[in-house]
């Protein structure tokens, strides 16, 4: 690689990184990065993966003190969480490259629309997750994290938002908290996805090691300063990315 790739991929991994820690949305940037850099789309979904993970590691510490689930509902979530992850990244080995890119601009798309709308999602109705959490609402929230898990280990575009919908809608109130058990179930799927494609040697670890260094930067620093940041510009952000992709991919695979 050439300087100017290694700065490209830093740059677009540390935003990524940045991205994630503040709003979510950052494989709107740093997946397409690696695309443009010539990556074939699985390698460059498992390289992608395995850097933003690094980076959500150095922000999840952001949250740490918020963690405050009771393990009745902790450990069904985390279950689902594994079981998934490691299903959705099968999955994704599994599936030819031309699939991959077909089924690519549908995954962005409903990701971004679900970025958009995922607020409408709350309905403002009080959580059903805190300690007294009926065995319905915990059963149905393990059921879809699950879904949530399979996509998340398969593309992954827009899950933060996702799971912040459906936390909402069971029962979470405190955004603080819905964010630290969101980043923990994250962390947990992207890990079982990460384990998945180095065992599977689907990650190209030239790229990859730039972009972990820039996903590390960009998950700190972006968690250091997202209370000074405003949230309304990076959501915008994130949605122009997101349709600016989505269109793209419609255009390049059909």
């Amino acid at each position: 690689m050439n300087l100017g790739t290694i700065l490209f991929l830093t740059f677009a991994a540390a935003l990524g990184g940045a991205l994630n820690s503040v709003a979510g949305g950052g494989s709107f940037i740093s997946f397409p990065a690696l695309l443009f850099m010539g990556v074939p789309p699985i390698p460059a979904n498992a390289t992608n993966t395995i850097a933003l993970w690094t980076g959500a590691a150095a922000s999840g510490g952001a949250y740490r003190k918020r963690l405050d689930v009771p393990r009745r509902v902790l450990v069904p979530l985390l279950t689902a969480s594994v079981a998934g992850g490691l299903a959705g990244a099968v999955l994704l080995l599994n599936t030819p490259a031309q699939t991959f890119m077909r089924v690519l601009p549908w995954l962005i798309l409903g990701a971004t629309l679900l970025f958009v709308f995922g607020k409408r999602l709350t309905g403002g109705r009080q959580s059903a997750l805190g300690r007294e959490a009926t065995t319905g609402a915990l059963a149905g929230a393990t059921a879809f994290q699950l879904f949530v898990a399979v996509y998340g280990g398969y593309f992954g575009g827009g899950m933060g938002i996702v799971m912040l919908a459906m936390l909402a809608t069971l029962g979470m109130a405190d955004i603080h908290a819905m964010n630290a058990l969101k980043s923990v179930m994250g962390f947990v799927i992207n890990g079982v996805a990460v384990v998945t494609f180095i065992v599977a040697r689907a990650v190209y670890w030239k790229q990859g090691i730039v972009m972990i260094i820039g996903g590390i930067a960009g998950g700190y620093l972006g968690a250091h300063y997202a209370q000074k940041l405003p949230q309304a510009w990076v959501r915008t952000f994130v949605v122009l990315v997101g349709t600016g992709m989505t269109v793209y991919f419609f255009w390049k695979s059909y």
